[in-house]
């Protein structure tokens, strides 16, 4: 794991000495407008791309480790599970939370940098939604709900949703890590690109 001052030198993840409000308070229960998901995503995606390119994998992204700063401004936080996986080098070690881990984990395989993409869908999943894709009353139910990787945008919950939100959803979150969207991809979707279109 690289060195937190490191970390905190060359990536936007929090250096606040007061507890900083999360995306995590921000979505609790209660779904997001979609043109203010858009940006947020766009903001998380661009720290992934960033770290992502020097080869390194946060390992447990989730609405509570990404920080507004003083500007309003999404930063990542919590590298303690980060590894490198640079040069065709992949990970094995369960980590993440339940509800944001991707299948590959959970099965004990070796992964790379798509579990970070698939935990962003599942993020977007609840920023859209208001409730996580997939949920149990206990780890284990939630790790096999994980498993199944059912993926369900049911038109009820998702009625005021863009079909560009629901295609990037889709391609975040594949059982499949070799179907996953590259970061560098998803930032490129036509999702993404609206938004800083209107700004």
């Amino acid at each position: 794991m690289p060195s937190s001052s490191w970390l905190t030198s060359k990536w936007p993840i929090n250096s606040i000495t007061h507890k900083p409000r999360t995306l995590f308070d921000c979505i609790a229960d209660v779904p997001l407008p979609e043109s203010h998901t858009t940006s947020l995503t766009k903001q998380f995606l661009e720290a992934f791309t960033h770290y992502q390119a020097l080869g390194l994998a946060h390992g447990d992204i989730k609405p509570k480790n990404l920080l507004f700063d003083e500007a309003n401004i999404l930063k990542l936080s919590d590298f303690d599970s980060a590894e490198w996986f640079g040069e065709g080098r992949t990970m094995r070690d369960v980590v993440s939370t339940p509800y944001y881990v991707a299948p590959e984990v959970i099965m004990g395989r070796d992964y790379d940098e798509k579990v970070d993409i698939w935990s962003c869908g599942v993020i977007l999943y609840t920023m859209l939604s208001g409730i996580p894709p997939f949920y149990g009353d206990s780890t284990v139910e939630i790790f096999e709900v994980v498993l199944m990787a059912n993926l369900r945008i049911p038109s009820t919950i998702f009625r005021s949703a863009s079909v560009q939100a629901k295609d990037l959803l889709r391609k975040m979150i594949c059982r499949d890590p070799s179907r996953c969207i590259f970061a560098h991809h998803a930032l490129r979707h036509p999702w993404i690109l609206s938004t800083a279109h209107l700004s």
